[in-house]
């Protein structure tokens, strides 16, 4: 069967999810674990997005709005772009994969920064792509000069994780203008901003203004973190609409199913549900800064609901051992790191009291 198989797809890792908490209770019999991995909304849903969803129930045997009409019209409004601006999928994979259907092929070049979002080199492999990786900076930012020096002839598309996920760090906008005004024309853009509403900075770039100056340029954006709604897959990409209008011929025609795309409405309106997420993490995020500094473990400046975390080897391990699922940073050559969600209060101070046990366990054994 193998020699059936095209070569770059024989080749290819899988995507590595964060551990299901229902996985681990089935293989190591653990009840009330908590999940502190895939950077899920640890408030859920908007209350909002749930009602929405109850009263859609009764209609899930019609087939969705392929133009996703209402949400659309919704976002266009709130974004001040134009509804045939507006790109649609099933998550932002989907978005990722509708750029690489699009734009890329055999021999063709995709430039980013690395560590980045994993899902980067499995799309750009699937299409019989090469990918270049940017080694981050020693303090895990993005090395945007590195990456224009990693531009050839067949580079097609540079895609940027900002704020970059697995490292929370972000770039400012005079960084950003300067790199975006030295890219070729005829290179893509690709913005990743799925953490955005995470951001603090006061020059966090606006990237959606460049678009209408630089048409090859998309911004890619999600409702699964923000907006509670990871399970629903539902993201969009922000672009000229003569490159939306080629994505949209690569996409399938129901590819946003009813539900989610009901959600994604009440959750655009439910301004206290994200008030609320922002709050939560602002504390967290300060709650395990200070905690995990206490204990000895160096982390990083974050613009996103998670923290990378220099741990030592094997943490992972032992805390998925107790029920707490981190998520490792090994894929990323990062045997050392693990990336840590913030979570709601208990489950932070459930983190740190079981890393506090572990590590003195460490240090009695030494």
């Amino acid at each position: 069967m193998a020699d059936l198989i095209k070569p770059h797809i024989r080749s290819l890792a899988p995507y590595q999810p964060g551990k299901p908490m229902e996985e681990l209770e089935r293989e190591m019999g653990i009840r009330s674990s908590i999940k502190l991995a895939s950077n899920e909304n640890p408030l859920g849903p908007s209350p909002l997005a749930v009602e929405a969803m109850r009263n859609a129930a009764s209609e899930i045997h019609r087939y969705p709005d392929g133009a996703s009409f209402a949400l659309r019209a919704k976002l266009s409004k709130r974004l001040g772009v134009a509804g045939n601006q507006l790109v649609f999928g099933c998550g932002g994979d989907e978005i990722l994969e509708l750029i690489a259907k699009t734009l890329i092929g055999p021999g063709d070049e995709v430039v980013y920064g690395w560590p980045s979002f994993a899902m980067y080199p499995i799309v750009v492999q699937g299409f019989g792509a090469n990918s270049v990786q940017v080694p981050l900076t020693d303090g895990f930012e993005h090395d945007l000069d590195a990456m224009l020096a990693a531009i050839t002839d067949r580079t097609r598309v540079v895609m940027v994780c900002n704020p970059n996920n697995p490292t929370g760090m972000s770039f400012g906008a005079s960084e950003f203008e300067l790199f975006a005004a030295a890219l070729p024309d005829d290179v893509v853009l690709v913005v990743d901003e799925a953490y955005f509403e995470f951001v603090r900075r006061p020059d966090f770039p606006d990237v959606l203004s460049l678009i209408a100056k630089r048409p090859g340029t998309l911004v890619l954006r999600t409702f699964s973190k923000i907006y509670g709604l990871a399970g629903m897959r539902i993201g969009y990409g922000i672009c000229d609409a003569e490159l939306a209008s080629y994505l949209e011929r690569a996409r399938h025609p129901f590819n946003v199913n009813r539900m989610a795309e009901v959600a994604a409405l009440a959750a655009l309106d439910d301004a206290e549900h994200v008030a609320r997420t922002l709050e939560v993490n602002a504390a967290g995020v300060e709650y395990l800064t200070v905690e995990l500094g206490r204990l000895g473990v160096k982390t990083w400046p974050t613009d996103t609901n998670y923290i990378l975390a220099h741990t030592g080897s094997g943490i992972f391990e032992e805390l998925l051992e107790t029920g707490v699922i981190v998520r490792p940073m090994t894929g990323f050559g990062l045997t050392e790191y693990v990336r840590i969600s913030i979570g709601l209060p208990e489950e932070n101070e459930r983190l740190i009291k079981t890393l506090s046990i572990i590590l003195e366990s460490r240090g009695a054994d030494s």
